[in-house]
């Protein structure tokens, strides 16, 4: 494997969350946090997420854009439908109060996101939907 700067990153981010900042699912680790300069009460959220065969990612919203890539892909299987290959590089854009996800990981491997979430402050950052 070719070791790339940001392969390194992603490396040492999956090795050490952030220390001190809730994990509202247990598959999410919170990279970093910060302000967003000239928008107060905004704010940037990095993190990375790891699904295992058999896990589903919940459908849910965000209050603010979610964007960010496919490390690794896997295939996934939204209700009622067959499964279909989420691939690797895939880029992830998710509009403000857009329901998404709700897909279940079918495998063969894990599937590991990394998402920037630029959202309103002191709102949770996923509110489910069914």
């Amino acid at each position: 494997m070719k070791w790339t700067p940001l392969a390194a990153i992603l490396s040492l981010a999956l090795a050490a969350p952030i220390a001190g900042h809730s994990q509202d699912s247990p598959q999410r680790k919170e990279l970093k946090r910060v302000d967003l300069s000239g928008a107060p009460g905004m704010e940037v959220i990095s993190s990375i997420s790891e699904y295992k065969p058999g896990e589903v990612l919940a459908r849910h919203i965000h209050h603010g854009v979610e964007t960010g890539y496919v490390v690794q892909g896997a295939m996934i299987q939204n209700p009622g439908q067959a499964p279909t290959l989420l691939p690797t590089g895939a880029p992830i854009l998710n509009l403000r109060d857009v329901p998404h996800g709700g897909f279940k990981v079918v495998g063969p491997g894990n599937l590991i996101l990394f998402t920037v979430h630029t959202v309103d402050k002191g709102k949770p950052l996923y509110d489910w939907v069914k």
